[in-house]
């Protein structure tokens, strides 16, 4: 399997800052060649990578005021390692976080879901979300969180992979939210999607089926949006002018209801 994946993001930085990109794909097992540039209006701009967790990479810039582009891509052929399991993650990702608060949703996931467990649950999840939330683009806040998803009824794929985490860990699963290159996604953009712990390994979900799990691509893993986020910065302000990310897949991709179980490879 070959998967092609790019990343285009222009910038129009205010003042001097720090900023962090989490845009390249996380280590795995599989060949890869790749390059990321980040250029100022009067030059390239040098780039630390500092590794984080889960085999992520998070790639450091100091910017000065002006105009910035960011162009990355890669090839990636093979597949990656199966997720390892750390007893410290099942933990983690059980606790309630900034925008999964499942401490907030007890009663509901309780008796929403009551008796299920492992993939039954994770099942019966993927389908109540898919049932109940509408994809629509622009109708949620960066700031909206799992709680105010189930309010709305509708939201972008950040807010359906919350919604999943936040419901599963008020039934006591593990669940974390993962950001992806996501090959025949439509539309195409950065991608997020949902892993729980299940039969003693991660098990991928996404509740909005709009691309087949078999071809996905982990850029990075954490508790939800927070530690996942393509970008942020500090010190200063910016504008993301504009953004263009593209993602394909040499192979046959099947089409994915979002419930048989599978792993991000």
């Amino acid at each position: 399997m070959l998967r092609t994946v790019s990343c285009h993001l222009s910038l129009d930085v205010r003042s001097p800052l720090e900023m962090f990109l989490s845009v390249a794909v996380a280590d795995g097992a599989y060949d890869r060649t790749e390059q990321l540039v980040v250029r100022h209006e009067d030059g390239p701009l040098d780039v630390l990578e500092i590794k984080s967790a889960h085999g992520a990479r998070i790639h450091r810039v100091l910017a000065p005021a002006g105009q910035v582009v960011v162009d990355y891509q890669a090839a990636v052929t093979g597949l990656a390692d199966v997720a390892p399991v750390e007893d410290l993650d099942l933990v983690e990702y059980r606790r309630p976080s900034r925008y999964a608060e499942s401490d907030r949703l007890l009663a509901f996931a309780r008796d929403q879901f009551r008796g299920l467990s492992a993939t039954d649950l994770t099942q019966a999840v993927v389908a109540w979300v898919s049932a109940h939330v509408t994809y629509l683009s622009g109708a949620s806040l960066p700031t909206d969180g799992a709680t105010d998803t189930l309010l709305k009824r509708r939201g972008v794929c950040r807010d359906f992979a919350h919604l999943v985490v936040a419901l599963l860990r008020a039934c006591d699963l593990p669940a974390r939210l993962v950001s992806v290159y996501a090959p025949r996604l439509r539309p195409m953009d950065f991608h997020a999607v949902a892993e729980a712990y299940v039969d003693g390994a991660w098990c991928l979900l996404d509740a909005t089926r709009l691309a087949p799990r078999d071809g996905m691509l982990r850029i990075a893993t954490g508790r939800d949006a927070t530690d996942t986020a393509f970008l942020s910065s500090y010190g200063g302000n910016l504008t993301l002018r504009s953004m263009t990310v593209t993602a394909t897949c040499d192979a046959d991709l099947a089409p994915d209801d979002g419930l048989a179980p599978r792993v991000l490879r």
